[in-house]
């Protein structure tokens, strides 16, 4: 087997259901590799960079966190949100990162939402400073 069927699927719709080389996904821990083969697997993603490689060319994605299931060549990824990286808007994740670090740390539920708005935020800088 020299290819993973990847299906990209957010609430509103499927994003993207290709053959592709291999997927590099961002977990909460850290970025996972996968290549043709794989062990199955259940794993929780971070916001972040999904890195597709197909056809010999490099395809990049911007994440919310979900999950991710690896089963039979298949990566299914459910996410809350995932756009091609091109379309990340560099200006609107510089607000949104300053906005959730001015929001006042309260409650842990409110400090918890806090950190997870400031996480997303900073990986969408990072992916469209990429572009």
């Amino acid at each position: 087997m020299s290819q993973l069927k990847l299906v990209i699927v957010t609430p509103e719709t499927t994003t993207l259901d290709k053959m592709v080389e291999s997927v590099v996904l961002p977990l909460i821990d850290g970025e996972a590799g996968i290549l043709p083969g794989h062990s199955p697997m259940i794993g929780r993603l971070g916001p972040g960079e999904l890195r597709v490689q197909s056809g010999g060319a490099t395809e990049r994605f911007y994440v919310d966190g979900g999950f991710v299931q690896i089963e039979r060549g298949t990566v299914s990824v459910l996410t809350g949100r995932s756009l091609p990286a091109s379309k990340v808007d560099l200006v609107a994740a510089r607000a949104a990162l300053a906005k959730a670090e001015s929001e006042p740390v309260g409650k842990a539920e409110l400090a918890e939402l806090r950190l997870k708005a400031i996480a997303q935020a900073q990986a969408q800088i990072r992916i469209a400073e990429k572009v």
